[in-house]
């Protein structure tokens, strides 16, 4: 039997609705007025909800439209309103039946079971419509997940797909939710090697300004126009990142980034003077540390067990520039200082190793991966000569180039990892 939920204005010209439904076979669940309208259709759930009201006010369709959103049933409107202001505003708020000054009993079953069919129709419309946009999101998912491939793989569209709906079938995902997982992979992994390229940014740049002290006004220039892309490098990460990390998130991390980076640009601005060198570490070292803060948090957000390998790979980026950083610090800081600059540099040469260490017992399963991790391994001993003989000029050109050899393949190897097939579909 069909329950009705009756909603009455006050209005002495009423006919017994309730008496006439339940003659027609209708059951009536109750009656109750406009204020009460959604609590009650909410709390009793009828299967048409039955409106008199000669004169339907805003009140009325508001709550219409607040049941539409919430709960929605098939509602049949008797009113007195002839107005076409009126019936555009019903129809706005989801009413089925809208039967001006045309009341009669023996009507009622007719108009009820035409507000029912009317709010199927139009439900299986709306249901055809969320299917058509949830698979045109579908496609695009899809589509972006086989560029993210092709991109990384370097394999043509028909093998990206093929990937993609290998890794679904054994997931037992929908391809579109396995192309979500591989977005949401490829973007928390491009962030922490976004971010961890600032930490080693930082380093470098401190390295590259003592180059050009050390190396005098003659020779610096080589360094200079490192410093240069350096800056352009770290600036372009920033704004990669600005883009591409959630704001309520993360804002507040990058803003500490962007915060500790200011007065590092502004000093990298000018002339590099030796009595600025401590100075221009300490702000490195802010910067450093929000980097860390940032690419940790990043890490951890995700739950990816990939994402440790690539922030420790990443990290050694950081730790071949710091290295060379602290050993030129040793070379151009007087007595104490140098001192201490030298027992820092100690401490970052015994992280790097066992840093590599790591990442050699990690399990790296891609032939490119091995090979790189390989030739950094063996780029290690020329970057221990540098140290040692960084006191000439010969010396530092071999630590600042083996530093350089280092930080290339430690980024190459980040990157292989970003992109590897463990990484983005698991």
């Amino acid at each position: 039997m069909t329950s009705v939920l009756l909603v009455l204005d006050p209005d002495h010209g009423a006919p017994s609705l309730a008496a006439d439904l339940r003659a027609a076979g209708i059951h009536v669940l109750g009656a109750c007025p406009c204020d009460k309208l959604v609590q009650e259709a909410l709390r009793q759930g009828p299967d048409v909800l039955v409106v008199w009201s000669s004169h339907p006010g805003e009140p009325l369709f508001r709550a219409l439209d607040i049941l539409r959103t919430t709960q929605a049933v098939p509602v049949l409107v008797f009113s007195g309103d002839a107005g076409v202001e009126a019936m555009e505003r019903a129809l706005q708020c989801g009413v089925q039946g809208w039967v001006v000054q045309g009341y009669a009993a023996a009507r009622l079953r007719p108009l009820l079971q035409l507000v029912q069919a009317r709010f199927r129709h139009e439900r299986g419309l709306r249901d055809a419509l969320e299917d058509l946009g949830h698979r045109y999101e579908e496609r695009k998912l899809v589509d972006r997940a086989k560029g993210i491939l092709m991109l990384a793989r370097q394999v043509p569209e028909e093998e990206a797909f093929r990937l993609l709906r290998q890794s679904a079938m054994q997931q037992q995902l929908r391809v579109g939710q396995a192309a979500q997982q591989l977005i949401d992979a490829a973007q928390d992994a491009a962030g922490v090697n976004r971010s961890g390229q600032l930490r080693m940014l930082s380093q470098r740049l401190v390295k590259l300004y003592a180059l050009q002290i050390a190396d005098g006004e003659a020779e610096a220039g080589a360094a200079q126009v490192l410093q240069s892309q350096a800056v352009e490098r770290l600036q372009a990460n920033l704004a990669q990142l600005g883009r591409l990390l959630s704001k309520p998130t993360f804002g507040d991390l990058l803003d500490g980034v962007l915060a500790a980076w200011q007065p590092m640009h502004a000093m990298l601005g000018d002339a590099p003077q030796a009595g600025r060198l401590l100075k221009l570490d300490a702000l490195a070292e802010a910067l450093l540390q929000s980097a860390e803060t940032l690419t940790a948090a990043l890490e951890q957000a995700s739950g990816m067990p990939r994402l440790h390998v690539i922030n420790l790979a990443g990290r050694q980026r950081m730790l071949s520039q710091r290295l060379a950083k602290e050993v030129l610090l040793s070379t151009l800081l007087p007595g104490p200082m140098a001192a201490l600059a030298r027992e820092a540099a100690e401490r970052t040469a015994l992280e790097a190793e066992q840093a590599l260490a790591a990442l050699q017992a990690a399990p790296l399963s891609t032939p490119e991966i091995r090979a790189t991790l390989a030739a950094a391994a063996q780029a290690w001993p020329r970057m221990r000569a540098g140290i040692d003989a960084a006191g000439t000029p010969a010396g530092r050109q071999q630590l600042a180039e083996a530093s350089d050899a280092l930080l290339e393949r430690f980024d190459q190897l980040t990157g292989q990892i970003e992109h590897s097939m463990q990484t983005l579909i698991g």
